[in-house]
């Protein structure tokens, strides 16, 4: 399941993140419909505004359905034929919905059949892992590609950041019946966790991994339902590491729900120099809607040939660098 979600960038910065190409191999920028509903924060739950692409046609009638746009949606979907006034009086939790089952279930098969998929935006996700009666949270995310700075240039023009985690969803619009304005809510869709998550959780966000699979989820007229179910799936390009139980209450919002911690006895502990870079990276980010000290975020959508100097992520590399670190290892279960 996917309960919790960090996503820290502000609006314009999620927008060049989601730099793609069209069917006429032009760059592309989305738009945002809503910016002004979307605040970044480091530790989102249901009921909260978070982005997600879907294909302009959904409002535009006539235009390309590879067109994409940006929307603040609210998490936890409202089918549309939902009659009460009131959207919060909803009786069934529709945060995530299984790929299983979500055929049979009117409120996801309604919104499906019609073409309504959209592709959920974060830096990452939290999960918790239950052990002897204790819930540890861990942070989950794509494994992030090294970028090195350039010779000569500004640190807060070229800073890169994560590689943003796109999660299969599926959307829809509710209208009030007394008339108002169309609340736009989704749902993620899980899957059974891959092998790797599966000692974390036995359950796991549906994964577009790549700007193809991206494409095809989102172009309802020339990618049917059948085709597009097909790229639901766990997968193993994945990324994790524990993090403090201060995320577990929601109305936390600082950079330390995200931050990495060492598991086991409270011995003092050798901090790697990757380690420290990613810290300091995770420090200077900040959830506020202005631009100006936020770094920059390459696209994850159009591959650029970088530096031959590559290797993992900060986050990834401080999992693996150091053998004998106990964070960078699977929880063990008994």
């Amino acid at each position: 399941m996917c309960g919790r979600t960090a996503c820290a960038l502000g609006a314009d910065g999620i927008r060049r993140a989601c730099v793609y190409r069209d069917n006429h191999g032009r760059t592309r920028q989305p738009e945002w419909r809503d910016a002004d509903k979307y605040s970044p924060s480091y530790n989102k739950s249901p009921q909260s505004n978070s982005p997600v692409l879907v294909s302009r046609r959904h409002f535009e009638k006539d235009a390309d359905s590879s067109e994409r746009v940006l929307a603040a949606m609210r998490w936890g979907l409202v089918p549309a034929w939902f009659r009460e006034a009131d959207p919060s009086k909803m009786q069934y939790k529709t945060s995530n919905c299984r790929s299983d089952t979500m055929m049979e279930k009117l409120s996801y098969k309604g919104p499906l059949v019609k073409g309504r998929r959209c592709v959920v935006l974060a830096d990452g996700f939290y999960e918790w892992h239950q052990h002897n009666g204790k819930k540890q949270p861990y942070f989950i995310y794509f494994p992030q590609p090294k970028q090195e700075m350039a010779e000569g240039k500004d640190d807060d023009e070229e800073r890169k950041g994560w590689r943003l985690l796109t999660m299969a969803g599926i959307f829809d619009c509710w209208e009030p019946p007394d008339g108002g304005d169309a609340l736009y809510t989704y749902t993620i869709i899980t899957v059974d966790a891959s092998k790797g998550l599966s000692d974390i959780h036995n359950r796991m966000p549906a994964i577009l991994d790549g700007d193809e699979a991206i494409r095809k989820w989102l172009d309802f007229t020339d990618v049917s339902t059948q085709e597009a179910l097909r790229l639901i799936h766990s997968t193993e390009n994945i990324a994790f590491h524990p993090v403090s139980t201060i995320v577990n209450n929601s109305r936390n919002n600082t950079p330390e729900c995200l931050a990495p911690i060492g598991l086991g006895p409270k011995t003092e502990t050798k901090v790697s120099t990757s380690s420290k870079m990613m810290l300091e990276w995770v420090k200077n980010k900040s959830p506020k809607k202005e631009e100006g000290d936020l770094p920059r975020w390459s696209s994850q959508f159009i591959q650029i040939a970088g530096p031959k100097r590559t290797s993992a992520g900060l986050m990834h590399q401080w999992l693996k660098k150091e053998e004998g670190d106990p964070c960078a290892k699977k929880p063990k279960t008994q």
